[in-house]
């Protein structure tokens, strides 16, 4: 029985990596189509939420009367720190290229691993902080590489790789709160209140900032990108790592994200003539690298699931 509940999390992981490799691409096509980075970000937590609140309130409503008030304010928080992520993180694509955006947002994992210990009491192994290092090394290679097939996107780089970092570290402590709420609560519970939570944030933000009119000034094209972006990288990207977390420990749920930008990268080039150059391939096998001595060493230590989680 335990060999075969492990296979459910590790494929949970990959379905997520390979849909939240599609997110740059929307987010610039949509950008293509003079859509703000902040409505994009709303747009694409709105569409998730309004996709899982039915499903929450016809099978999910007796959870969801049981959360306590310490429930309520980890997600809160949660939520809080996925709209900071999303909203840091898409403006970032305004102004540095894709490989360097993913690359950097993507090292939530040093962060993770500096946090954990202090919030989670989770350490991570030995072998898990060399493959850690071995990540986190390619992903700054690629951050620092330039591809030949891209016209500058900017004036101001650095800020748009400080975006991504800050949307790292907001990403960081989105995961370790998940952690210490997915032992406990289905995926759907917590994927519905954490994004409509984020979205209600955001969609409070543009308000302020006298955003909401552009609403109804987007192209049928630019809805498209922000559905697609809705459905394909958030909720089933994101809801398959929430899915995870009730498994494995936060630092390996994150670490597994460090391959996004090998498959971002990969589609740019496909969609957005983003030629890779040999510093990216060498940062995307060091990538590789770190994330196959980090799952061989977990392997180990996944603990019994079926009594870690509550069936969703």
């Amino acid at each position: 029985m335990r060999e075969k509940s492990l296979w459910k999390p590790f494929l949970a992981m990959f379905l997520g990596l390979s849909a939240v490799c599609t997110a740059a691409i929307f987010i610039r096509l949509a950008q293509a189509e003079n859509a703000s980075s902040l409505l994009i970000a709303t747009g694409r937590l709105a569409v998730a939420s309004l996709i899982l609140i039915p499903v929450a309130l016809q099978r999910h409503m007796p959870e969801i009367r049981t959360l306590t008030q310490r429930d309520w304010l980890f997600i809160t928080l949660s939520g809080f720190m996925l709209g900071i992520h999303f909203a840091a993180w898409i403006t970032s694509l305004e102004y540095t290229s894709v490989v360097n955006s993913v690359a950097l947002v993507t090292t939530s994992p040093l962060w993770v691993a500096l946090f954990a210990p202090i919030f989670l009491g989770e350490q991570l192994r030995q072998q898990t902080f060399i493959g850690l290092g071995l990540a986190f090394g390619g992903g700054l290679m690629m951050a620092l590489s330039n591809t030949s097939g891209e016209a500058p996107i900017s004036d101001q780089p650095l800020l748009g790789n400080l975006l991504a970092v800050g949307g790292a570290i907001a990403v960081a402590f989105y995961f370790i709160i998940g952690r210490q709420l997915r032992g406990h609560l289905s995926i759907i519970t917590y994927s519905t209140i954490v994004y409509s939570i984020a979205a209600f944030m955001l969609l409070f933000v543009i308000g302020l900032i006298g955003q909401l009119g552009e609403v109804l000034d987007l192209t049928p094209e630019a809805w498209l990108w922000i559905v697609l972006l809705g459905v394909v990288p958030q909720l089933i990207g994101h809801s398959s790592f929430n899915y995870a977390l009730g498994f494995l420990p936060a630092g390996y749920v994150s670490l597994i994200v460090l391959a996004e930008p090998v498959g971002s990268g990969l589609l740019a080039f496909i969609f957005l003539d983003e030629t890779p150059v040999l510093l990216q391939l060498i940062g995307a096998a060091f990538i590789l690298s770190g994330i196959f001595l980090a799952t061989r060493e977990q392997m180990r230590f996944v603990p019994d699931t079926e009594t870690t989680i509550v069936p969703t």
